[in-house]
């Protein structure tokens, strides 16, 4: 079987915030499908270039022409959403570095996965708003995609992995279950069947959500983050790609 070399470009969602390893570090979605083209017998090498935080023009501006310096034979590519958290992004040149991004994968001759992130509104502030944006994003990527004949991982339009269980304790990134059911669709995507022993499925019915709950979820994560903004910060300051470099996917077969 042909050597995989697979790299992951993208913000906190592709880096795996929100799928945390036992001390220290986070996994992700990325991770898992990187093992499970591994435990499909494939050889894979694999490069995690995301880093949390980054708006979609680092991510292709510094990301991507370091992703196609390694010479992957597949490429998965996630931006955007933290664009739409702000309130004056622009889905007209978003789309346009997205058919940029498009143009240089094809040019190198890997194959591209796009893919979108969950939809984490039910749980933030300004639901409503934030929500219009990321369908509308959602929905012009997904024709992009099919009009350039690219991959496409629809995680957005997923209603079940809108619920909360599905979600981390800051409601803006997945938790463990939410990451595989991610990786799941990508491997499905890329024609590849998940591993048999993958929980993707979490447990039915919501939690009640008390009154100190929300104060205590607003003091520990809205607030900082309203304050990295009024300050130009970033949760991804100071911090560099967790698989810069090729590492290799030891087979499980």
């Amino acid at each position: 079987m042909d050597e995989i070399r697979y790299v992951a470009l993208g913000d906190s969602f592709t880096e795996g915030v929100g799928d945390d390893l036992p001390g220290g570090g986070v996994r992700g979605w990325a991770d898992l499908v990187a093992e499970g083209l591994a435990a499909s017998g494939a050889r894979v090498r694999y490069a995690n270039l995301a880093i949390r935080g980054r708006l979609l023009e680092p991510i292709i501006g510094e990301q991507l022409p370091a992703a196609l310096a390694l010479g992957p034979t597949l490429v998965t590519f996630n931006g955007g959403g933290n664009d739409i958290l702000r309130p004056r992004s622009d889905p007209q040149r978003l789309l346009a570095r997205m058919t940029e991004v498009m143009d240089r994968v094809a040019a190198s001759g890997a194959q591209l996965v796009l893919l979108s992130g969950a939809n984490p509104t039910a749980g933030l502030p300004m639901q409503a708003r934030i929500e219009a944006k990321g369908d509308a994003l959602n929905a012009s990527v997904a024709a992009l995609a099919a009009e350039h004949g690219v991959l496409f991982a629809d995680n957005w339009s997923d209603r079940e992995l809108a619920r909360s269980p599905y979600w981390s304790r800051d409601r803006l990134h997945l938790g463990p279950v939410g990451h595989h059911r991610v990786a799941a669709r990508v491997l499905a995507t890329l024609g590849y069947e998940h591993p048999s022993d993958w929980t993707i499925d979490a447990p039915g019915g919501e939690s009640a959500v008390r009154f100190r709950d929300e104060l205590a979820y607003y003091r520990e994560h809205v607030v900082p983050w309203i304050r990295r903004r009024l300050t130009g910060r970033s949760s991804g300051d100071g911090r560099s790609a967790k698989f810069g470099s090729w590492t290799d996917i030891p087979s499980s077969r």
